[in-house]
């Protein structure tokens, strides 16, 4: 009986130890079970520093997170979400964590954020660089069982697990509201960081257990957020009056200066003209008509050519030149029975379908537009082809396969839209709209949202499409009111300014909802 005490003491300690102490987590996450989680999901914050040269801007990281500059600048101490932000500035963000199993055996604790893959990001490099180490590649690759980390292609959209963890029922009966996420950096010290995040060693260690390593993931228990201290721009050093006076006399100096050489040019010019005048109303009819003999085919000009071919050459190595012949091909010489609609046809290239746009005037701004953007839920833009003898330009785009939002809803089909479909289209369209309000530079507005300009993809996920009115900038007023009837803000109609913050439908009906003046949307 004492030889059995004597090996039962040890093993009880340790089983007191093991279920009192939490463990760091794996390399692929933290471990969900029914007794250190106090429901399936909980809203909780991690630590992340601004670092250049991408994120030290909200809008960047907002996008990286999936997450609005509001909701980073009010729990960060920020008073103003547009300002830039400095090096290592420290930032709390908002994320939702929950339990999700994962390889059909592993529940891990995670917050599941889409990020798009750019040209030479790996799982190892966004894990480190983008996300800095609140997740590891290795869960990457588990939380992502289809893809190949050798073998990723730009535009995949890869989910990365960030490292969370929701208080238990004791933590909260202790009044532990959240357990933020914080990666151990080498220079720290448990004691300085629960001094900076408003909670005491004791509580991190007995959540997090001991050694702690360097770039390890640590829950660190506050029961509210600790108020961060954020570096102030020093004030501007104020001019003497002196300085001022003399800014003053120079500043009338220079103007009377513009003022006298802008009369001289004047009187130059009305000269000239009065001069000229006579001359221009005999050649003007010269004039047009070498203007007609330099037209190449059908109506296209060597001069419009020329200009055609300058305005997109920013996009040559952006997006692939098809031939005209490849586009012949693709459609049996643009058939009208590969016609989706209007002048967009259908066509099959190398194996992979397109929609093909076939254009009558020059594309320089819409592929201006569509260059500067890359999101989910906007349709993707793969080439151009440019046919200088109809005068024609063609915009290739990836094809959706289920056609336009606006087919679902007016055509007769066997299948009906689910609310929840409905729901989601929605959603995803609220989404791309904030993407190109919001994470633009200059901030892009669509001007023409409706239900056939928002296509379905396999997964019934929507994209918005056709960018022909869409301009760049905020604010701005237009001479002629564009769009369609019934879907314009009326605003806009009123006086012409569109706006980023601008109205948005949710399709409820068999007909889609609609703007109705002096009534309900």
């Amino acid at each position: 009986m004492r030889t059995k005490s004597i090996y039962l003491f040890p093993l009880l300690c340790l089983f007191f130890f093991c279920n009192n102490v939490q463990a760091q987590p794996s390399t692929i996450g933290y471990n969900c079970t029914a007794t250190n989680q106090t429901s399936n999901s909980c809203q909780t914050y991690v630590f992340y520093r601004s670092a250049a040269p991408d994120y030290l801007d909200l809008a960047s990281i907002g996008d990286l997170f999936s997450v609005s500059r509001l909701m980073i600048s009010n729990p960060s101490n920020i008073s103003s979400p547009s300002s830039p932000l400095l090096p290592d500035q420290p930032l709390f963000i908002p994320i939702k964590c929950s339990c999700t199993t994962v390889n059909s055996s592993i529940t891990i604790s995670y917050a599941a954020l889409n990020y798009t893959i750019k040209g030479g990001d790996t799982f190892y490099r966004v894990s480190i660089l983008n996300f800095q180490n609140l997740t590891t590649y290795q869960s990457v690759e588990v939380v992502n069982p289809t893809f190949e980390p050798t073998r990723l292609n730009i535009g995949d959209v890869i989910v990365f697990p960030i490292f969370c963890k929701c208080p238990d029922p004791s933590q909260l009966r202790n009044q532990v509201n959240y357990l933020i996420s914080y990666v151990f950096q080498p220079s720290d010290n448990i004691t300085d960081v629960a001094s900076r995040l408003g909670s005491t060693e004791a509580a991190i260690t007995a959540v997090n257990g001991g050694g702690i390593q360097p770039f390890d993931t640590v829950f660190v228990p506050v029961s509210r957020l600790p108020n961060l201290t954020q570096p102030v721009v020093p004030p501007a050093t104020p001019e003497t009056t002196t300085d001022r006076k003399g800014a003053v006399i120079g500043l009338g100096v220079g103007l009377g200066v513009c003022g006298l050489l802008l009369i001289v040019v004047c009187g130059a010019w009305w000269y000239r003209e009065g001069l000229m005048k006579g001359r221009e109303r005999n050649g003007e009819k010269q004039q047009q008509q070498q203007q007609q003999e330099v037209k190449i085919g059908n109506g296209m000009m060597k001069g419009e050519q020329v200009n055609l071919m300058a305005d997109v050459s920013d996009c040559l190595d952006k997006y692939r030149v098809f031939g005209m012949e490849e586009l012949r091909g693709a459609t049996e010489g643009f058939d009208e029975k590969w016609i989706i609609q209007g002048s967009v046809y259908k066509g099959c290239i190398d194996g992979e379908w397109y929609a093909i746009k076939k254009m009558k005037w020059n594309a320089y701004e819409e592929l201006k537009i569509l260059q500067k953007v890359n999101h989910g839920n906007l349709v993707r833009l793969e080439g151009f082809c440019i046919d200088p003898e109809e005068a024609n330009c063609y915009l290739v785009y990836e094809y959706v396969e289920n056609g336009s939002l606006s087919s679902w809803l007016h055509e007769a089909r066997p299948e009906k839209l689910s609310w929840k479909t409905r729901l989601r289209i929605a959603i995803d369209v609220a989404n791309g709209l904030q993407y190109i309000h919001e994470h633009t530079r200059p901030k892009v507005v669509h001007k023409d949202i409706k239900s056939s300009n928002i296509l379905l993809d396999s997964n019934m996920r929507a994209k918005i499409a056709n960018f022909g009115l869409a301009r760049s900038g905020c604010n701005a007023i237009t001479m002629h009111i564009v769009g369609t009837q019934g879907y314009i803000a009326p605003e806009y109609l009123a006086d012409g300014v569109f706006h980023e913050n601008g109205r948005f439908l949710i399709w409820g009906g068999a007909a889609g909802a609609r703007y109705r003046p002096g009534g309900h949307r």
